[in-house]
């Protein structure tokens, strides 16, 4: 099988695991987008950047913020709001006319942008309090890329480590090696190493 959405190789993979065959190239690719997922969840967000736009709604947490989920690149982005409490999106707003993507930094960094920050004297964030059950109708509607705009290079390292950790227990039942001098030969925990990595990452929910 391909690897869909994966953070690392076969080939990266192999050679990491010095492996020179092709037996278990399927199996590997299945272990690759497993790891690649479990990393995803390790760090509530993805690192991969869709191919195509799509539509997400998002309340204001003030006239000035909307915080949004990654957002990899301002191609094909359209923000929209609602401006009358209708739920119909209707007045589309201009970057760095309107609003401007935050952080500052996040192309140069290879970060993806997590915030709209309204610039113009004339525009705002659209807030409606109680206007439905949950007090809060969501004013904001951004299209995009969602994403990361390129997967991390320590992000990689995480997969192959998880990958080759997991592709190794196949022939250890139980996570045992087998016998030394001194008693039973385990793996270490799945993941440990993976995790310190990934931790760095972590998205925050915002309540």
């Amino acid at each position: 099988m391909a690897i869909t959405n994966g953070y690392a190789t076969l080939t990266q993979i192999k050679n990491y695991l010095s492996i020179s065959d092709s037996t278990d190239n399927e199996l590997l690719e299945d272990l690759i987008e497993s790891a690649s997922r479990s990393i995803d969840r390790i760090a509530n967000r993805r690192f991969y950047a869709d191919s195509t736009a799509s539509a997400r709604r998002y309340r204001a947490y003030s006239d000035v913020f909307v915080y949004t989920d990654d957002i990899s690149t301002t191609t094909s982005l359209v923000v929209a709001i609602d401006e009358n409490g209708n739920g119909t999106y209707s007045k589309t707003l201009t970057l760095d006319t309107d609003f401007i993507m935050d952080p500052l930094t996040a192309s140069a960094l290879g970060r993806p942008f997590t915030q709209l920050t309204m610039v113009s004297n004339t525009e705002s964030w659209p807030i409606f309090p109680g206007l439905t059950q949950n007090g809060l109708r969501p004013g904001v509607q951004v299209t995009a890329k969602w994403g990361w705009p390129s997967v991390p290079d320590d992000i990689t390292v995480a997969t192959l480590t998880l990958t080759a950790d997991l592709y190794k227990r196949k022939d250890a039942p139980g996570g045992v090696l087998g016998l030394g001098d001194l008693g039973v030969i385990r793996m270490s925990p799945v993941g440990r190493d993976v995790a310190q990595i990934v931790r760095a990452y972590k998205k925050i929910p915002i309540a």
